[in-house]
């Protein structure tokens, strides 16, 4: 089994040519996180004296410095110092789950070139902590994943058409689930789609620490003085956020919303903390990471579907095994918001949902 690693990397030039220090983004994220130089410095294995040398570099970039240091209080990051921290934080959010499927379709083809295992299961599913935590668990046991990070839509497509093996999808839990349900019903096999449970999760509110701009409710989006960071349009994520919306009277439109859209709960949330919004729609993780508030609007089941003929023929045997295992259970539980209560049962469409009883 190999493990393949692609990590975004971007460079900073100003118009004579110079550019920023090779480790100073590091530097700077370590001196956020300990409010030290010396710390930081410790952090990222570097020389006291060497991360000085590369924040006089940087300010002579910029003309003005990345960092404070106070007698007694240690050292804070300048609004230029922290610009480059959340931009850093904006692309990996935005490109890392672009790079992780390109990582397991290279560690995918490796295995079918090398080795006589089976063919990689192949899994199209939305981005989330649940399904990234799968990632890596599979890696670890050394079950061979073929993973491509795909809208609901997209993926439910690539089921019907045998591009994949298994979906993944998510519905919310309570009223909003028969119109979530209906949306994609023209794409289920309601006899023989089975599902596989992994975790139930909580969507909400994306607020700056304090909720400073004093966002309560819904209702509150529709203020002029509020901006709004969207997910892309076909995202699960955001065919709920707009049923929810209808559902209280709110026109999406009417919604003040920044000029670009984002493709993940954490870029939606990295946006939210760099201060070009106020408030986004994403999953809690995110809003903890990035030390900002999260009010819970709605809880959602997070499934995979499969044909019941993948089902039988025991092509899934190990990662039902792995769902289910005590270990990888935890590891779930432990991600804000997540509750792995049904993770690993195995039910039919209308078992699981009350939608698809009628």
């Amino acid at each position: 089994m190999y493990k393949v690693r692609i990590r975004p990397r971007w460079e900073l030039e100003s118009a004579s040519g110079e550019r920023l220090p090779p480790h100073l983004l590091e530097l700077l994220v370590a001196v956020r996180a300990t409010g030290s130089l010396a710390a930081a410095a410790r952090k990222v294995d570097l020389s006291y004296r060497y991360a000085w040398g590369q924040l006089q570099d940087a300010a002579a970039v910029f003309g003005q410095p990345l960092l404070r240091m106070t007698r007694g209080r240690g050292a804070r990051l300048t609004p230029i110092g922290e610009s480059l921290v959340w931009a850093d934080s904006r692309i990996a959010a935005r490109l890392s789950p672009t790079l992780d499927s390109l990582a397991t379709e290279l560690e995918a083809e490796l295995e079918r070139i090398v080795s006589a295992q089976s063919t990689p299961l192949r899994i199209h599913a939305s981005h989330g902590f649940g399904v990234e935590t799968l990632r890596r668990a599979m890696a670890e046991t050394g079950l061979p994943l073929d993973l491509k990070y795909r809208s609901p839509e997209d993926a439910l497509v690539a089921l019907r058409s045998g591009a994949c093996d298994i979906a993944g999808l998510h519905l919310p839990i309570g009223d909003l689930e028969p119109a979530l349900f209906a949306h994609y019903r023209d794409r289920l096999d309601l006899d023989a789609d089975r599902v596989i449970h992994l975790a139930m999760r909580r969507q909400g509110l994306v607020l700056a620490a304090g909720n400073p701009r004093g966002i309560h409710t819904l209702q509150d989006l529709e203020r002029p003085d509020i901006r709004m960071i969207h997910r892309q349009p076909g995202s699960g994520t955001r065919l709920l956020l707009e049923t929810m919306l209808a559902r209280h009277g709110i026109g999406f439109e009417r919604i003040r919303a920044c000029d670009v859209e984002e493709l993940t709960h954490a870029a939606v949330s990295a946006y939210v903390a760099s201060g070009l919004a106020d408030v986004g729609f994403a999953l809690e993780p995110p809003a903890r990471k990035y030390g900002l508030e999260f009010f819970p609007l709605v809880t959602e089941h997070y499934f995979f579907l499969c044909h019941n003929d993948v089902l039988e023929s025991g092509r899934i045997t190990e990662l039902l095994a792995l769902l289910r295992s005590d270990g990888f259970r935890r590891d779930l539980g432990l991600l804000p918001g997540y509750d792995p209560s049904y993770c690993g049962r195995v039910q039919t469409l209308a078992e699981a949902f009350e939608a698809a009883r009628g």
